[in-house]
């Protein structure tokens, strides 16, 4: 049905009251504590629900179902790996960060192992954040230039042009309100924002079904007889190297998931600094470990759509469909099926994601980048005023790095000739940091005899042994050959890197001193 004037009336309208709700959900903000924890008042279920959105991009609504299209339902086993790693979490690192009274997810480091392990673990973290969410930024941008093409309009522009459009509208709006609410407009802004991404999903959901070529039951017949119910892979008749290449064989889907998460929402300022805002130990254990059952339903109900557009398209290839990839097979639904309107409800849903997952990223490196590197150098003499103002200017400061981030990985993403694979390399970042980060963390709570030079050696031994190993764009132009495991288990092998060379380190030296 295409893209009307009352679809832009509808895009613009959202993010004008984004901002205003944004700002108003905030209330006064007096203090660091208040701009960072929202107060350590904030209810778990607000958490729950931001956790769940913070993880969710644009990608996901768009690529999750195409994984469905294009395949079954394997997928979710990663997720079962995901609510195992966040259990974990809950029991074992939540205790140590609520109780400590901390404010970020390092201090814990500056305990056991001095300032200079959590300024390095905080810098790595800021670093991984910059480098993910700048392509992560760009990548919002993907699905909406894919609807604004089939829809038609920007015809006279430039892909690039939608880009920065795109990218720029996205940017300012999130920065207004996280630059005046923090944390605090931040989490209900999530909160709002998924029950409009998952709003939008499920309308297009409902209106497929009605549209279906055949019955729900014919159509349920004929997605088991393509076999794309198929849900468990036990890895039967695979060689051992075989079986731990495939993400989506159960037990390496199951492990490589479950410690991915550990690393993502154990060692993350990003998911860290929600938990904290509850300021209750028992109130961030439910918001962390319902959270994981929310995201693997939420990857669920997407993945059915998915395979609800295989019944609607009978199955037909991306030729057929006059399709560049997969991923645009939702993208299409929307263009061409939804009521006037609603397509532009849609693309605020798009919208909605992407900025629940911006916002997240600028407070939380505001948050590190002011606590961790910035007041153990200026802020002894800071009252809360000047905290909180220093903190706003740091927001605004990742505001403008992130959106030049993302500017500079669109240049690179359609310049001519040969592209460097920067998509691959931004999101596959949490795969050359996350070992370290959770292997650092797991030294300090397991091992009491490495100190501070050996937490350093190991830490750093991890991050560029993972440099040299992890298969990407980044490791093509290195000597030595990528490790053939499937990438879930990347995270594993780093961090058994950093314990074992920190644990070498320590008998090392005192071997040298016994003789």
């Amino acid at each position: 049905m295409g893209f009307t004037l009352l679809d832009g009336i509808v895009i613009v309208v959202y993010l004008i009251a984004v901002a205003v709700f944004g700002i108003w959900s905030a209330g006064t903000q007096k203090s660091s504590t208040d701009y960072f924890l929202g107060g350590r008042n904030m209810p778990w279920w607000a958490i729950l629900f931001s956790v769940v959105a913070t993880e969710t991009s644009t990608l996901t609504f768009i690529s999750i179902p195409a994984v469905a299209y294009g395949g079954n339902l394997m997928f979710l086993q990663l997720t079962f790996g995901y609510i195992l790693g966040r259990i974990i979490v809950a029991i074992w690192f939540l205790p140590a960060y609520v109780k400590g009274e901390m404010t970020t997810a390092y201090q814990f480091l500056e305990k056991r192992f001095g300032a200079g392990m959590r300024k390095a673990a905080s810098s790595t973290f800021i670093i991984t954040r910059l480098l993910a969410d700048g392509v992560r930024l760009f990548a919002t941008a993907i699905p909406l230039a894919i609807i604004f093409r089939f829809a038609g309009i920007f015809e006279t522009w430039g892909d690039g042009a939608v880009y920065v459009l795109a990218i720029s509208v996205i940017s300012v709006i999130t920065l207004i309100y996280t630059f005046l609410g923090g944390i605090k407009a931040v989490i209900w802004m999530d909160v709002v924002q998924m029950v409009v991404y998952l709003g939008g999903a499920l309308f297009a959901l409902v209106l497929m079904l009605g549209k279906l070529p055949v019955g729900i039951g014919e159509a349920f017949s004929m997605i088991a007889a393509e076999d794309k119910f198929a849900l468990f892979n036990w890895g039967g008749g695979l060689t051992m190297q075989e079986f731990l290449a495939d993400p989506y064989v159960f037990w390496v889907a199951l492990i490589g998931g479950a410690i991915f998460s550990i690393a993502s929402h154990g060692t993350d300022q990003l998911i860290v600094q929600r938990l904290l805002a509850t300021g209750n130990l028992k109130s961030s254990q439910k918001a962390l470990v319902w959270s994981g059952i929310v995201a693997s339903l939420q990857f669920g109900f997407f993945l059915f759509i998915g395979l609800m557009l295989y019944v609607f398209y009978s199955g037909a290839d991306i030729v057929e469909l006059g399709l560049r990839t997969t991923d645009e097979i939702f993208a299409k639904f929307i263009v061409d099926h939804m009521p006037i309107g609603v397509a532009g409800l849609i693309i605020a849903s798009l919208f909605a994601a992407a900025m629940s997952s911006l916002s997240s990223s600028l407070n939380a490196l505001a948050s590190s980048t002011t606590y961790d590197l910035i007041k153990p150098v200026y802020g002894e003499k800071w009252d809360q005023k000047e905290e909180l103002r220093v903190s706003r200017l740091t927001t605004i400061g990742w505001g403008v790095v992130l959106t030049g981030s993302a500017f500079l990985f669109t240049w690179l993403q359609l310049a001519e000739g040969d592209q460097p694979a920067v998509v691959e390399l931004g999101l596959g970042i949490a795969s050359y940091t996350y070992g370290g980060l959770l292997g650092i963390f797991m030294l300090g709570r397991l091992f009491s005899y490495p100190d501070k030079r050996d937490a350093m050696i190991g830490f750093f031994t991890g991050l560029i042994s993972l440099l040299f190993m992890v298969e990407g764009a980044l490791q093509q132009f290195l000597p030595g050959e990528a490790l053939t495991i499937a990438w879930p288990l990347y995270t594993l092998v780093g961090a058994v890197i950093v314990i074992a060379v920190a644990n070498a380190s320590f008998y090392i030296r005192k071997a040298f001193k016994g003789a």
